[in-house]
This record gives structure tokens, C-alpha cells and sequence, in this order.
């Protein structure tokens, strides 16, 4: 059985109180994803309507799940949890491997 990563939208969030000192108030939460959207990727490559900034952020995630990194404070094997560095409204995602 193949394994391949999956990048799956955990939850996006706005900071309002940063939206309305910094950015006029007029910021919602990211609309490039929704909450459970999902990616299962063939190859390490930023998946297609994939936000390239937070490829940029996560893209490393990625490659370290892909080829078995696991992390002592996550009590699943080969998942992160990752986001994009957005400091207003950072979108919030988890990186597993599964079964192709």
C-alpha cells in the first residue's frame, strides 16, 4: 500500500482585534480555504488552489512527514500540526501520511 501526505484545513482564524488596529477592520478569516477541506498529494509539490504563502509556511511540514519525521509532542505518528504564519488570520492545518 502506497502512503501519501494529506494536508487537511483544521480551522482558519481572525484576530478582530488586530483586523480592526491594523488592517481597518475589514479582515475575515482566509477565504483561499474552508474548514475540512482536504489535500491528498501525489507529490511534494504545492497542491493546485493551494494559498503559496502558506505552502511557503507549511511546505516543510510536508517533506518531514513525508519521509517519517514524527514529533514528540504529537501523540499521533507522522501528523503535524502546521499553519500559515498569517499573524491576523493564520489558517490552521494538519499534516498526516495515509494510505493511497
Amino acid at each position: 500500500m502506497n502512503k501519501k501526505p494529506k494536508i487537511t484545513v483544521l480551522k482558519r482564524e481572525v484576530y478582530k482585534d488586530l483586523a480592526d488596529e491594523y488592517a481597518g477592520g475589514k479582515m475575515g478569516v482566509c477565504d483561499k480555504f474552508e474548514d475540512g477541506q482536504e489535500f491528498i498529494l501525489d507529490h511534494i509539490d504545492k497542491p493546485d488552489n493551494f494559498c503559496s504563502w502558506a505552502w511557503g509556511d507549511i511546505q516543510r511540514d510536508v517533506v518531514a512527514v513525508k519521509f517519517g519525521a514524527n514529533f514528540p509532542w504529537i501523540s499521533q505518528p507522522n501528523t503535524i500540526i502546521s499553519c500559515c504564519t498569517d499573524g491576523i488570520r493564520p489558517v490552521i492545518f494538519k499534516i498526516e501520511m495515509v494510505d493511497d
